[in-house]
C-alpha cells in the first residue's frame, strides 16, 4: 500500500479556501459557505437552482386563471365575513384554504414561486373593496371612534385569510 498524500482542495467559488466536502450532485469541490443541506446531503448552490426550476411546472394560462379565482372568492368572502363580526376570526383561515384548493384545482396542481404571489395579489385585491370603501365613506364624513370600529373585522378579515391562503397554497406546511 502507497502513502499518496491527498490533494488539496480548493473551493470552486472561492480558490482560497481549502474544503475536502464536494457537491453530491456535480461533484464540484465547495466550502462550507457554498454548501447548501439537502435531504440526501450537500450540494452546491448551482444545483440547488437548477433543481428549484424543474418544479416550476406553471403555465401562462395558469397566472389569469388563478388571479380570477382569487379576485371572487376573496370578494365573497369578505362579504360573508363583514356580516360575521367577531368569527371573522375563525371564518377567514378557512376562506383561505378554500380559494387555495380552488386554484389548486382549476391549474392541476401546477406550481410556481410567481403563481402563488400573483394569486395572493388576487386575494388581496379581492378583499380590498370592504376595507377601500368604509375607508372612504369614514374619511369623507370625518372618522369618529365608533366609525373606526367597523374598519376592525374586515381589516382582520384580510390579515389572517392572506396568510393561511398564501401557506396553503405554496404548500408550507405549519
Amino acid at each position: 500500500m502507497s502513502d499518496i498524500p491527498p490533494t488539496t482542495l480548493y473551493c470552486a467559488n472561492h480558490p482560497t479556501r481549502e474544503t475536502s466536502l464536494r457537491c453530491n450532485k456535480c461533484n464540484k469541490p465547495i466550502c462550507v459557505q457554498c454548501a447548501v443541506l439537502t435531504p440526501i446531503g450537500y450540494r452546491c448552490k448551482e444545483c440547488v437552482r437548477g433543481q428549484q426550476r424543474v418544479f416550476e411546472t406553471a403555465t401562462w394560462i395558469d397566472f389569469p386563471v388563478s388571479v380570477i379565482i382569487a379576485i371572487v372568492l376573496a370578494f365573497i368572502g369578505s362579504v360573508v365575513a363583514s356580516f360575521l363580526g367577531f368569527f371573522t376570526l375563525f371564518v377567514a383561515p378557512i376562506v383561505g384554504v378554500i380559494i387555495a384548493e380552488a386554484i389548486r384545482k382549476a391549474t392541476h396542481r401546477r406550481r410556481s414561486q410567481r403563481l402563488y404571489w400573483a394569486a395572493t395579489a388576487g386575494v388581496i385585491v379581492g378583499s380590498l373593496p370592504h376595507i377601500l370603501i368604509p375607508a372612504l365613506g369614514l374619511i369623507l364624513d370625518g372618522a369618529s371612534l365608533g366609525s373606526l370600529l367597523t374598519l376592525v373585522w374586515p381589516v382582520l378579515y384580510v390579515v389572517l385569510l392572506v396568510p393561511s391562503f398564501y401557506y396553503r397554497l405554496s404548500g408550507i406546511q405549519l
